[in-house]
């Protein structure tokens, strides 16, 4: 495919580690397209628990750009090289940032439900695992299997099981 020099496609930036956020900051500022998917993941430390936006491609961005565009773009500091596919910078093609972008809006509007597994992440309880029975504004009631019992927990004081591994 012959490329005009009107065209804009999207190519992909590898980024030095953990400076996705700040480059694309950067890349933004020069008013340049730039895309950094991002979802929501809870972290657990030993004194707090945390809903932060993490990369979903670490160390990867999305430029909608002309291809001349992009040697100037590798200047920019945290950029660490041009992803490259057959000797030429690899472009993706629209559809492929839709169903990121698609994909990304359906995972965030998946809301806990009844029968999930969970893992309570604060508390006296921290660590136990359970399985939703029952959904309100602000608790949950989770059958906890190791105990034979029912708690009633608050919804920010759990994760879904599999998401935290």
């Amino acid at each position: 495919m012959k490329q005009t020099k009107k065209e804009a496609n999207w190519y992909v930036l590898y980024t030095t580690p953990r400076a996705e956020k700040q480059v694309q900051s950067r890349i933004a500022n020069r008013d340049i397209e730039c895309w950094l998917p991002l979802h929501r993941s809870t972290r657990v430390w030993s004194d707090r628990v945390k809903t932060i936006d993490t990369p979903l491609f670490p160390s990867y961005l999305f430029i909608k750009c002309q291809e001349y565009m992009l040697e100037l773009l590798t200047k920019i500091y945290g950029v660490a090289r041009i992803v490259y596919h057959d000797g030429k910078p690899a472009i993706i093609r629209q559809r492929e940032i839709d169903c990121i972008k698609e994909f990304l809006e359906q995972a965030a509007n998946r809301p806990l439900c009844i029968g999930e597994d969970v893992e309570i992440v604060a508390g006296a309880m921290k660590k136990v695992s359970g399985k939703i029975r029952k959904i309100n504004k602000r608790y949950l009631v989770l059958y906890l299997e190791q105990l034979g019992a029912m708690v009633s927990v608050k919804i920010e004081d759990v994760a879904p099981a599999k998401r935290l591994k």
